[in-house]
C-alpha cells in the first residue's frame, strides 16, 4: 500500500496497513446500501502520519463516499451502520478512527477549501469503488489557487484551539496538541493567503523558513510529552499571522453574508460586523478574545460551533 508514517517508521506503515485493511473488510462485509466507496484521508492517508513510541499518534481518518442522490436519511444511515467499526478499532488501535460521510455533490461543492483538496491530493483506497471514480468531475487543484478563505478558516479554528488550551481542566496533553496545531495552523494560513502554499509539511516549514514552524512539524510526526513552545508563544505567532492574513483581505459586506448569518444565528449579531462573511465575523471575536487573553464567552463558542 505504500507509507503511511512520516520518515522511516516500517513498523509502523505495518501496523497502519494491517488496520487499513481490517476496516476495509469490515466495511464490505456490512454490505451498507448507498455507499460508494472508503478512503483513508488525513495524514496517514497522505503519507505523514505521527508516531509515539510504537504506536499511532494521529487518527485515522476515513471518508465514506455515498452513491449519488443519497439523501440525508441514507447519510444518516451509512454513518450509524460505520459506528460499530470505528468503535472496534479506535479501542483496538488506542487512537481514534473516524469516518466522515460525504455525498458527490458535497465533495464537489466544497472541491475548493483545504480539506478536499488535501483529500485529492493524498489517500489510500480501502473498500468499493476507487478514488478514480469516486472523486470523478472533483478539480484537483495546485495548492497555489487555494482561495483566502482558507487561511481565515484555519486561523479561526486554530485560534479556538488556542483559547481551549488555556481553559481550566484541560490535560497538558490536549493544550500542547492544540498549541502545537496553532503554530501549523498560522504558518500553513500566512502561506495559503500569498499564494504560497504547498501540500508536504516539510515543503512548507522550507518555504517559511520558521523555525518554530519547523518544530512544530517535527513535533506533529514524532509528538512529545512537552509542547512545542508556550501558551504565550503561540498567541503571538497566531496574532503575526492574523495581521498578515487581514492586510492581504478583500472582504466584501453583502447582503448574502447577512441573510447567511441571519438564516443560522436568528439574530443580526453586532452590527460593526453586519455584512462581513459570518467566518470573518466570528475570527474577529476570537481575535479579541486573544488580545485580551478572555476566556470563551457562550455566545462565541455558539458561533464558532455553527460557522467552522
Amino acid at each position: 500500500m505504500g507509507r503511511f508514517a512520516a520518515g522511516d517508521a516500517p513498523d509502523i506503515d505495518r501496523l497502519v496497513e494491517d488496520a487499513v485493511a481490517g476496516v476495509g473488510a469490515d466495511v464490505a462485509a456490512l454490505n451498507v446500501p448507498r455507499l460508494a466507496g472508503l478512503v483513508l484521508g488525513g495524514g496517514y492517508g497522505r503519507g505523514e502520519g505521527g508516531v509515539i513510541g510504537n504506536g499511532l499518534s494521529n487518527d485515522l481518518d476515513f471518508f465514506a463516499i455515498t452513491e449519488s442522490g443519497a439523501s440525508s436519511a441514507d447519510i444518516a444511515a451509512i454513518a450509524a451502520a460505520l459506528e460499530p467499526v470505528s468503535k472496534k478499532w479506535t479501542e483496538r488501535l488506542g487512537i481514534d478512527v473516524d469516518f466522515t460521510v460525504r455525498t458527490p455533490w458535497r465533495i464537489r461543492h466544497d472541491q475548493k477549501r483545504l480539506m478536499i483538496q488535501e483529500l485529492l491530493h493524498g489517500y489510500v483506497d480501502v473498500a468499493g469503488a476507487r478514488g478514480e471514480a469516486l472523486f470523478s468531475g472533483v478539480e484537483r487543484r495546485e495548492p497555489s489557487q487555494l482561495p483566502w478563505s482558507e487561511a481565515e478558516r484555519l486561523l479561526l479554528n486554530r485560534g479556538m484551539g488556542l483559547l481551549f488550551a488555556k481553559e481550566d481542566g484541560r490535560s497538558a496533553d490536549f493544550a500542547a496538541r492544540n498549541i502545537n496545531k496553532c503554530i501549523l495552523g498560522a504558518g500553513d494560513a500566512r502561506l495559503i493567503a500569498k499564494g504560497a502554499y504547498l501540500w508536504r509539511a516539510t515543503d512548507r516549514a522550507a518555504a517559511l523558513g520558521d523555525p518554530l514552524y519547523s518544530a512544530a512539524v517535527e513535533w506533529k510526526f514524532r509528538p512529545k510529552s512537552e509542547p512545542v513552545c508556550n501558551w504565550e508563544m503561540a498567541r503571538e505567532a497566531w496574532l503575526a499571522a492574523y495581521n498578515e492574513v487581514s492586510r492581504l483581505s478583500r472582504p466584501s459586506r453583502t447582503l448574502f453574508n447577512v441573510l447567511r448569518w441571519l438564516v443560522r444565528r436568528r439574530t443580526l449579531g453586532e452590527l460593526t460586523t453586519l455584512g462581513l462573511p459570518p467566518e470573518t465575523r466570528v475570527l474577529r471575536r476570537i481575535h479579541a478574545a486573544i488580545c485580551d487573553r478572555r476566556p470563551i464567552a457562550p455566545s462565541l463558542l455558539r458561533d464558532w460551533q455553527v460557522f467552522n
